[in-house]
């Protein structure tokens, strides 16, 4: 089977990372890039020796898949016009900054018969696959989620910019429907929300406790799972975790075996796989809308709570149900 052609929509930060490690994919192949900075492009062109394009159209005729890695704030427009060609996405998250439009562009890739994947790349890391294989009935959640001030993905607030991942990753986990929120946010060095804490009610009787911070002086990525019969610690940034158990009448602590692997590059590949095999990616268009609207409405709970004059609280909402059945 011949190699998959790749372009790269936007080369800032992630942009770059994607080619880096599409360089090194053997099924893969960078036809070109496009950015909306020449300079840029025609840099990350160089570097890989491809083709920096003038336009989007020159990218679109050339390639069969592509990276979008440009603000959340275009990813519908441009994913669209990519979809509408019929090429094969994976959107950078959030799959869009607006959950209409992210409908939009799931029923367009659905009518188009393309691959839409959207970068969820927790879901891609190695400790948190070998720790999905512990859990059984999730009670209470917790998840921290904190790293210093980016500089970048500023045009978001920290629940669309680093929350959100751990929103799909929770509504992955619990598979029940939504019932409240609880949430509350501070701008600090943004115009938007950079601490923000929420607690999501579940219907099954699961609650989750997510924080998220982008002017930490530390970085932490870290999720812990309380289910009937253990205690389950993750951390994203080590790639470790650890399940401690009751054993007659003590605590047991063991450590959960990790085969550790770059996420990105999972995720890349696992991209490059489903296009090649025609398979339905891991995190769909589907799933990242489901957690865009929610990670939308806590934003919504936070402005409203901040805001005089607003009514605030989602508490006691219409049952939140998934935009497509979880399987």
């Amino acid at each position: 089977m011949s190699k998959v052609k790749i372009g790269i929509i936007g080369v800032g930060h992630f942009g770059r990372e994607h080619a880096r490690i599409y360089s090194k994919n053997p099924h893969a192949q960078i036809v070109g890039v496009y950015d909306a900075s020449p300079d840029a492009a025609r840099k990350i062109g160089h570097q890989y020796d491809v083709p920096a394009f003038g336009t989007l159209d020159e990218l679109l005729a050339e390639a069969e898949a592509l990276t979008l890695a440009t603000p959340a704030s275009t990813h519908y427009e441009v994913g669209l016009r990519a979809i509408e060609k019929g090429r094969h996405l994976l959107v950078e998250k959030p799959i869009t900054d607006n959950p209409a439009q992210a409908r939009l562009l799931v029923e367009a890739a659905r009518k188009a018969g393309t691959i839409l994947q959207v970068g969820h790349i927790e879901r891609f890391n190695p400790a948190f696959k070998a720790f999905e294989g512990f859990l059984t009935h999730p009670k209470f959640i917790e998840a921290h989620r904190l790293s210093p001030y980016p500089g970048r993905s500023t045009d978001i607030g920290v629940v669309l910019d680093l929350m959100i991942h751990d929103i799909e990753i929770i509504l992955h986990l619990v598979r029940s429907p939504l019932e409240s929120i609880d949430a509350v946010g501070v701008p600090v060095l943004s115009q938007s929300e950079d601490i923000a804490n929420a607690r999501l009610r579940f219907r099954n009787g699961c609650v989750a406790n997510i924080t998220c911070s982008r002017i930490s002086p530390e970085k932490m990525r870290k999720i812990r799972v309380f289910q009937d019969d253990a205690y389950i610690s993750l951390d994203y940034g080590n790639q470790s975790g650890e399940i401690y158990r009751k054993v007659d009448s003590r605590i047991t602590r063991d450590k959960i075996p990790v085969q550790k692997d770059e996420s990105l590059r999972l995720e890349i590949a696992s991209f490059v796989d489903c296009v090649r095999a025609s398979q339905q990616p891991v995190v769909d268009g589907a799933r990242a809308t489901d957690a865009l609207e929610v990670a939308i409405r806590i934003t919504d709970l936070i402005w409203q709570t901040s805001t005089p004059g607003l009514t605030p609280g989602v508490t006691g909402m219409t049952p939140f149900t998934p935009f497509a059945p979880i399987s």
